[in-house]
């Protein structure tokens, strides 16, 4: 099984659509691995948005997700990366398709309620970045054999 990350950014916690948006992931039928909450810093937004650091919005992309704490969530399930991004829908909320998290609640590029991991690479990277070793849980999650068919378990 796949695990990904998703972090439920300050616009999702002042909106208080926390509840929502893990909602549709645990009905979707994805397993959660894992869940804290924390404020952000230079240091870990640094490494996280590396790839921006040029753009001349960098700064205030950090500045947003510093606001509030967010929270960290890790999902599991086959194909995870792929089943995640199609339910939170275009990073500009208003392109994101409606039925999907960000079309659904977000009408901005930058407070689009959640961040997810873009490949399984990244995600093992992101991962790591939030969660220690020891704060991704393996359990057994009853409904599996419910929500795959017995071949692809």
């Amino acid at each position: 099984m796949e695990k990904t990350l998703v972090l439920l950014k300050p616009s999702a916690l002042q909106r208080a659509l926390v509840g929502e948006v893990i909602k549709r992931f645990e009905q979707k039928g994805l397993k959660l691995t894992g869940i804290k909450m924390m404020q952000l810093n230079d240091e870990i937004l640094n490494e996280h948005y590396a790839h921006l650091s040029e753009r001349p919005f960098f700064q205030r992309i950090k500045d947003a997700m510093m606001t509030t704490p967010i929270i960290a969530t890790c999902w599991e399930g086959l194909d995870a990366v792929q089943v995640v991004r199609t339910m939170t829908g275009a990073t500009n909320g208003r392109n994101a398709t409606p039925g999907t998290i960000r079309g659904d609640f977000s009408v901005s590029v930058q407070e689009n309620i959640v961040h997810t991991s873009d490949s399984i690479e990244n995600a093992k990277e992101e991962l790591k970045r939030f969660f220690k070793k020891e704060e991704i849980f393996n359990y057994n999650h009853l409904t599996l054999p419910f929500l795959y068919a017995n071949d692809e378990i």
